[in-house]
């Protein structure tokens, strides 16, 4: 783990090699050597690596050892793409083939807001299911042959201050692999990849180049009044995110109605993301099930310290608002709500077994 100085100073370097990363045409970086090969394997663990590539490779660095790790990651999903892109279709066949009918978000969705195919790293294939599908969606993902890399959502997570009949009249069809697919419209899915960031921390730097790029790739029939509608704690959250996404990665709001508030955030915030990004915390479902570690009083210490909430994280759990007040109350707030939690799982756990 990275020392709180020392984290925020690679934070910073990071935004600054990663800045205006997903335009076209992309400006090159020129930034000093020592910056790139420091930060570069905390690149790789952010999933910025291309995104650094599409930067560094018309420099005069393009040629070190820093640099060939990060052209490495870009083409390795260069190439994935394509298999991803099977992998959404033969998704939406099997949970159709069950009469489910999804919708993707984050993953390939996010990736089409680039437009090199190897600029974004690709994971499962998110799929939000309306909640009284869960029967039938899970049952399609255990059949015979399945085989498909899906992580289900049942409801629509972050969006559900909105029903689930506002959400689908809004979606977009597109192809993928010749299968016609849904993706949340283009106001929803910045609203949900504003408040999925939140709500893990902004551990990765992805997660605010996929706002940055949904930002600025909107269609003038982008409407705001849509992406601000809801729930308004949501809502401010949601600004929040996108005024990061400005301050940190520059991305450029233009007249943008939400551009006066985005102004204002507290002064905490942009050091809090720094920290996380040079520190290569790990997101949570990478890290070590609690289960596995609560035998073992070490490696529940770890456990334990590893899911301390971030100011960030903490905010969100506890439903509370971005202001300039100390945030230990929130993170010892949400870290109890976990706590409970954990136990009531186990509790259930154990009652299922007698």
């Amino acid at each position: 783990m990275i020392g709180p100085q020392r984290g925020a100073s690679a934070g910073a370097r990071i935004a600054t090699i990663l800045s205006g990363a997903w335009r076209e045409p992309v400006e090159g970086w020129t930034g000093p050597a020592d910056d790139l090969a420091a930060v570069a394997p905390l690149l790789l663990h952010g999933g910025v690596a291309a995104l650094a590539w599409r930067r560094v490779r018309g420099s005069d660095q393009a040629v070190s050892a820093p640099a060939a790790a990060l052209q490495q990651a870009y083409r390795l999903q260069a190439l994935r793409a394509a298999v991803h892109e099977q992998e959404v279709s033969r998704s939406f066949r099997l949970l159709r083939a069950h009469g489910v009918e999804p919708v993707l978000g984050k993953g390939w969705a996010a990736a089409r807001l680039y437009s090199d195919p190897g600029s974004r790293p690709y994971g499962d294939v998110d799929l939000y299911i309306r909640a009284e599908q869960h029967a039938a969606a899970k049952a399609a993902v255990v059949s015979p042959g399945a085989d498909c890399p899906i992580d289900l959502h049942f409801g629509f997570a972050e969006l559900d201050d909105r029903s689930p009949e506002q959400i689908e009249e809004r979606t977009v069809r597109v192809e993928a692999n010749g299968i016609p697919v849904r993706l949340f419209g283009p106001e929803d899915h910045l609203r949900l990849l504003c408040l999925h960031a939140l709500r893990h921390g902004l551990l990765r730097p992805l997660w605010l180049c996929d706002v940055a790029a949904a930002v600025e790739g909107r269609a003038a029939s982008f409407d705001w009044d849509r992406v601000l509608w809801g729930d308004p704690t949501r809502t401010r959250w949601t600004i929040t995110a996108i005024a990061l996404a400005q301050r940190l990665l520059g991305a450029r709001l233009d007249d943008a109605p939400v551009a006066p508030r985005a102004a204002q955030i507290p002064r905490w915030l942009v050091p809090s993301v720094l920290e996380e990004w040079g520190s290569a915390r790990l997101a949570q479902g990478a890290r070590q099930p609690m289960a596995d570690a609560v035998r073992h009083p070490r490696a529940l210490l770890r456990a334990l310290g590893t899911r301390w909430p971030n100011a960030i994280e903490a905010t969100v759990g506890v439903g509370g608002s971005f202001g300039a007040w100390p945030r230990l109350p929130y993170q010892v707030a949400e870290c109890a709500r976990r706590s409970a939690r954990f136990v009531a799982g186990i509790g259930r756990d154990a009652a299922g077994q007698l």
